[in-house]
């Protein structure tokens, strides 16, 4: 049975779905793989070390369609790909499910399409499938240093004989593991850190690392329904997110550097950052915004673009960071693949060896499944998403 490695047909997109260490692991597993040819080769892996990991090169990826059972993708299929797909082959990638408008496409030839977005986090056996994760814990690292770079001074405090340099202020809004690793590795850099989320049980987590929450006062009742949720399913009430909004407001109006991270799945990003609070930044500041791909947290922001304000505030429009890490990131979403497609192998007989895997091997799908359940949007012909 083959598994496909389809090329990314967009200019921002630098990964690959399967590298050659995931190319070795599967073939353990019993599957042959073959990858469109290049499909590797903007996140360093080229095709001769895809061949020395025993796959096969295809020229083209109708080639790469015709003859696997399983395609691995990073995005969503080309509309021209799904044209070659039939009945009862199996599609693995980050589909944006909620936004993906080629569903009925995917149904209509049959194909069970997997969206690695809708991995249920809380499951702790789906833990080594979570693609959001391992590129947001990246994308939180190389947001930094992305800001260090526009920055017109250093973030560490220095002392030297022309004066002191003091420290830069970062300021990071949305505090899951974007927000984390984007904490972290400002601290590391010297910077003075704060962090504000919707969720309080987030405090402990950013002065864990050294950063200064930002406080934002809660009434009792409040406090009460944001404990016994443990933040994430606690909705707060109009007068908190005002509040909130203004302890952020003068937060950024000190800042030197923000970041801003908050996604939500299947919906434009939230704004977080307005135009009012821009006009009150200093010139120089920077704000990159993780979330321009999807409507942006930042008033102005565009993907792709870096935009500067009348008051010379940069917006950097940081619409798909793990692409510019493409090789690690490759290979941690390549290991997030391999986990996910062991849970669609059907169960070996006692009597089996790890010899005789491949003449051995079979499908198991199972809707039933909590994890295959929940990340398959289409299967028997028909769309499974529920609407958002």
């Amino acid at each position: 049975m083959k598994i496909g490695v389809i090329s990314a047909d967009i200019a921002s997109e630098s990964r690959v779905a399967i590298t050659p260490d995931a190319v070795k692991k599967l073939r353990k597993l019993g599957f042959e793989v073959v990858i469109q040819s290049g499909a590797g080769q903007a996140a360093y892996y080229a095709d001769e070390m895809y061949q020395a990991a025993g796959a096969e090169i295809a020229s083209s990826s109708a080639e790469v369609i015709t003859q696997s059972r399983i395609i691995t993708t990073v995005n969503d299929l080309p509309a021209a790909a799904i044209e070659h797909l039939t009945t009862g082959q199996i599609v693995v990638g980050m589909l944006d499910p909620y936004r993906n408008t080629q569903l009925d496409a995917y149904a209509a030839k049959g194909a069970t399409a997997f969206a690695m977005e809708l991995l249920p986090r809380t499951l702790s056996r789906a833990q080594n499938m979570d693609v959001l994760s391992s590129q947001a814990n990246l994308a939180g690292y190389k947001a930094v240093l992305l800001a260090a770079n526009e920055y017109s001074r250093p973030f560490p405090m220095f002392m030297t004989s022309a004066g002191t340099v003091k420290p830069a202020k970062v300021v990071i809004l949305g505090v899951g593991v974007a927000g984390l690793q984007a904490i972290a590795t400002a601290k590391r850099l010297g910077a003075v850190v704060e962090a504000s989320d919707l969720r309080p049980a987030a405090k402990e987590q950013v002065e864990s690392l050294g950063g200064k929450w930002l406080d934002v006062p809660m009434s009792e009742e409040e406090a009460q329904k944001a404990k016994a949720t443990g933040g994430y399913a606690w909705t707060p009430s109009e007068q908190y997110i005002k509040d909130q909004a203004a302890v952020v407001d003068k937060a950024l109006s000190n800042a030197d550097i923000v970041i801003t991270t908050a996604q939500i799945p299947g919906r434009n990003a939230p704004r977080l950052v307005h135009g009012a609070t821009l006009a009150k930044m200093k010139a120089g500041s920077v704000l990159i915004d993780m979330a321009a791909g999807t409507g942006g947290n930042v008033e102005g922001s565009v993907p792709n673009e870096t935009i500067t304000t009348d008051n010379g505030v940069r917006i950097v429009g940081a619409a798909n960071i793990p692409s510019m890490l493409a090789a690690q990131s490759s290979d941690l979403y390549a290991n997030n693949l391999v986990n996910f497609i062991t849970t669609l192998i059907a169960p070996a007989g006692d009597d089996a060896s790890a010899s005789d895997a491949s003449a051995n091997l079979a499908l198991n799908l199972d809707m039933e499944d909590e994890i295959q359940g929940a990340l398959a949007v289409t299967h028997d012909s028909q769309v499974r998403l529920a609407k958002r």
